[in-house]
């Protein structure tokens, strides 16, 4: 049973970096238009890889946010995730010579952390002896490194903690940070996620479980979920922040409330190491928790943003798992993968995703699934293929899940004052 004297959350500010743009309005009006932001991979070497492709953000500049000196002592993942965080504040008008620092706290998942400075170091350690390492090799890796920056640069001094749970690292941060401000811990929580691991060494990692896709001719059609003759995902990079508040707190200072982070759920599906479930029992009811703890019930989800990979078994599993909570109102209800358009951005998919669920709420539009060209019978569900579908939504689900078979779900919904 939902405590109705809990604390109410809602989200005031969004910072987006992303491989369709480097702020939120640019990011969601290139997902409408079915934009792909996929292209030849140039942050490594593909050469000797079968993944060629990814979904980068060019021309990301980390000095129009921080200084050159810090910006050489920041791994890339804690650069992009600096930029969105202070772009969440500047978006949310949140002054933070008037808050209490601490009680404004930061909660960012991530996978990796600084993977490609961690092969650099690597190579140098190989190539040349370890007393030729930077000596900020462990400030720049760590992937609390993250958080860590964002709150020295915004001045947060409270709750801080960082998520590590592969693809669910996002959702479990956005919603750890639900939990902190219901308890009543934080006022404000910046959350979100940020991953920048696009490196030989993360390629080869993949490549050697056959995880990715090997479509490099076509990189803007190379993801494809749900599509019959999808191959594997796109790797890729990015990072969202979002500033949540106690709605108590967001009102007393005047804040323009986006949405209402409503609820979170989280499970583990016990089994396989790398593969989902195959019964979809975990994802379900990591799907059913989220929706309970937003007091919502099935009948009144709009819209689910799915995790859709654009690997053959998770979108077969992510289908069946949707199958098993909502039964034959799975078929009514719209389903897109962001995926399609940006890649897999691992850790910081959850949170690029919450920038989706947030403008698909306040604009009343649901981006295409692309590259959906071939029905998959295991696949049969509504996933807006194609083209962007205006349609009046209240309560989201986003899906996540990751490596491991850790699942994380948040809800959205829209802001209603009662």
């Amino acid at each position: 049973m939902v405590d109705i004297n809990r604390a109410r959350v809602v989200v005031t500010g969004l910072g987006a970096i992303t491989p369709l743009g480097q702020t939120a309005d640019t990011f969601w009006q290139n997902l409408v238009a079915g934009k792909s932001g996929i292209g030849p991979m140039t942050l490594c070497d593909p050469t000797d890889y079968p993944c060629r492709i990814s979904g980068e953000v060019s021309d990301f500049d980390p000095v129009q946010y921080i200084n050159a000196r810090e910006a050489r002592r920041m791994a890339r993942f804690s650069q992009l995730a600096v930029a969105a965080g202070l772009s969440a504040v500047e978006s949310a008008g949140l002054d933070m010579s008037r808050e209490d620092p601490y009680r404004v706290g930061v909660t960012l998942g991530n996978g990796n952390g600084g993977f490609p400075t961690l092969e650099e170091n690597c190579r140098i350690l190989a190539d040349r002896g370890g007393m030729r390492m930077s000596p900020f090799f462990f400030p720049m890796i760590l992937p609390n490194m993250a958080a860590a920056n964002v709150s020295r640069f915004v001045g947060t001094k409270g709750y801080n903690s960082t998520a590590t749970t592969a693809c669910a690292a996002s959702n479990q941060a956005m919603g750890e940070a639900l939990e902190v401000i219901r308890r009543g811990v934080a006022d404000v929580m910046l959350a979100g996620g940020a991953e920048a691991g696009i490196s030989q060494l993360g390629l080869a990692g993949f490549a050697v479980m056959r995880a990715l896709t090997t479509r490099n001719d076509e990189p803007e059609k190379a993801s494809r979920p749900f599509d019959a003759h999808r191959d594997g995902f796109v790797p890729a990079e990015g990072a969202v922040v979002l500033v949540l508040e106690s709605l108590e707190h967001a009102t007393r200072r005047g804040a323009n409330i986006l949405v209402e982070l409503a609820g979170f759920g989280c499970t583990s599906d016990a089994a396989h190491m790398a593969q989902p479930e195959e019964s979809g029992a975990s994802a379900a009811e990591a799907m059913r928790l989220a929706l309970a703890d937003a007091g919502e019930p099935l009948d009144q989800v709009s819209y689910i943003n799915a995790h859709g990979t654009s690997t053959p078994l998770n979108d077969t599993l992510e289908t069946v798992a949707i199958k098993r909570l909502f039964g034959d109102r799975a078929y009514q209800i719209p389903i897109s993968s962001t995926k399609s358009m940006i890649g897999h951005a691992l850790g910081a998919s959850g949170s690029l995703e919450a920038a989706v669920c947030i403008k698909t709420i306040t604009d009343g539009v649901i981006h295409p699934t692309i590259n959906y060209e071939s029905p998959d019978p295991d696949c049969d569900l509504d996933y807006v293929p194609n083209e962007a579908r205006k349609s009046d939504v209240r309560v989201v689900l986003s899906n996540a899940f990751g490596f491991g078979g850790q699942n994380a779900c948040l809800v959205f919904r829209r802001f209603e004052e009662t």
